[in-house]
């Protein structure tokens, strides 16, 4: 979680810099090529280094080496030839994609970024066995240093050297040279963490491609359906009877500034989901029911738990969040009345990754389809009576539909004891005084207080008044917290280690 914050902290200065250097034209320019990017790099490195993972964690277990070696050589292999056929095609047929974009230079830089496709495809496989091996230092290390070494290679480019070089193909440049120095340093740590290639066998491949196939086709389904929903949403306002330039806007508020508030509690799921894979793997190929039955109740109660601490704040302090952020009011009134798709939202993110840790990966697709036809629909009819707030109700009737549908499918088959109806409720009634003493002090204290400051105020006490509750509502005591703390400090484990 602290690699994840500090790769996103320094990603969203890099953004801001490279905004201010190059320009919003070229900037913009670049958005639209990387977004096709975007797509090919979901097809290539999305489903391989996750079943990559699950299938180390299962070798771990039994200590089957060879059998592990082979599997990272056989998914090697098909990263690779995904992705060079993929760059192929993108080469061959270059013009005919050109016509695709308004500006001539995306297909530049399009083809600039393919050279990070095809090490991103040996980078994310060699991460997934390590990944797997619980070797989270070499995963987070990785990523830091990826995004270090674009920023340090981007500056050099844009900082007058090469004064034939635009911002947009400098910007482009700065990801391919990351991304082969990034491959590199994981291949390097493979190596030198004992990781070895095997020959594969025919059946290998089939194995790896039937269980990666459907991550790989509900990541690239999500991603395709961002610019579906980018074209549909402004065509149904202004059928709706908002002129274009409305429909734009608050389309652009919606998804620019109030979406991605919505994915702060990301940071800290995704974290979550990122452990559980292997541990989850590891303990069903001992058949430790026991343990897998605690690790799944826990981690989707803690993830209620975090939904839950931040969608009250949200919906109290919305407003307040939109002008802080943005200067825009508009954008925190849709906050306010989006933060619940918070809950959903986490809780659809923590349960596909138990689904996939325990080779449910199918059923986990045929679930995020369900919900993304309930998204279509509303986005399509939903408009006409609620405006922009259609891409709201959209998402989380996405997002709810594909969490009921996930814990139903862990319940039946993964943890028939799960039981979170009353951990939900607590947190639901929990929800309503943290709203109200949010919503009460923040406008208080914006009458005596500057917006910064009041937040700040404000926010903390409604996390430890949320909190607090918690404690009165016994979903877990500071008691057993602390003990935990103690148990699992890491200087005192290693000092155990080293004893034994």
């Amino acid at each position: 979680m602290i690699f994840s914050g500090l790769t996103r902290l320094l990603g969203f200065i890099f953004r801001i810099w490279l905004s201010r250097t190059i320009g919003a034209q070229a900037l913009g320019i670049y958005q639209i090529s990387f977004s096709i990017f975007a797509v090919l790099l979901t097809l290539v490195s999305s489903g391989i280094p996750l079943i990559v993972s699950r299938l180390t964690a299962k070798c771990a277990t039994t200590k089957d080496k060879k059998t592990e070696s082979k599997i990272v050589t056989t998914a090697l292999i098909l990263a690779l030839s995904i992705s060079v056929i993929v760059s192929l095609l993108v080469i061959v047929l270059n013009k005919p994609i050109s016509h695709i974009f308004a500006d001539e230079n995306c297909i530049i830089i399009l083809l600039v970024l393919l050279p990070a496709l095809v090490f991103s495809s040996v980078y994310g496989t060699l991460r997934g066995n390590l990944w797997g091996k619980n070797n989270y230092l070499a995963c987070c290390s990785s990523e830091l240093f990826e995004q270090v070494v674009r920023i340090i290679v981007c500056m050099i480019l844009l900082c007058g050297i090469f004064p034939a070089l635009s911002g947009e193909i400098g910007a482009a440049l700065s990801l391919s040279i990351a991304c082969v120095l990034s491959s590199t340093f994981v291949f390097i740590w493979y190596l030198k963490s004992g990781g070895r290639f095997k020959k594969p066998q025919k059946q290998e491949y089939k194995n790896v491609l039937k269980s990666s196939a459907p991550i790989t086709f509900m990541r690239v389904a999500s991603s395709l359906i961002q610019p579906v929903i980018a074209l549909i949403i402004p065509l149904r306002l202004v059928s709706a009877g908002y002129t274009n330039a409305q429909a734009l806007s608050l389309y652009g508020i919606a998804s620019g500034m109030t979406l991605p508030l919505l994915f702060i509690p990301m940071t800290i799921i995704g974290s979550l989901s990122f452990a559980l894979v292997p541990d989850l793997a590891s303990a069903t190929a001992k058949n430790d029911d026991k343990y897998i039955s605690s690790r799944v109740t826990t981690s989707i109660v803690f993830s209620m738990f975090v939904a839950f601490l931040i969608a009250p704040i949200f919906m109290g302090l919305g407003e307040l969040i939109g002008v802080f952020f943005y200067d825009n009011t508009t954008s925190g009134v849709l906050l306010s009345s989006a933060s619940w798709v918070i809950i959903p939202l986490c809780l659809t993110n923590i349960s596909s990754s138990i689904l996939n840790a325990v080779g449910l990966e199918l059923k986990s697709f045929k679930n995020y389809i369900l919900g993304a036809i309930i998204m279509l629909l509303c986005i399509w009819f939903l408009p006409k009576y609620i405006g922009i707030n259609a891409l709201i109700y959209a998402m989380g009737g996405c997002f709810t539909t594909s969490a009921i549908l996930n814990i139903n499918m862990i319940k039946k088959r993964v943890c028939p004891s799960l039981k979170i109806g009353k951990y939900f409720a607590k947190f639901t009634i929990i929800s309503i005084p943290v709203i109200a003493l949010c919503s009460f002090v923040g406008s208080l204290l914006s009458l005596i207080l500057p917006l910064f400051f009041n937040l700040l105020v404000t926010c903390s006490l409604g996390c430890m008044f949320f909190v607090l509750l918690c404690m009165v509502f016994n979903i877990f005591e500071m008691h057993s917290v602390i003990v935990w703390i103690k148990h699992n400090n890491p200087i005192k484990l290693h000092h155990r280690k080293n004893k034994v």
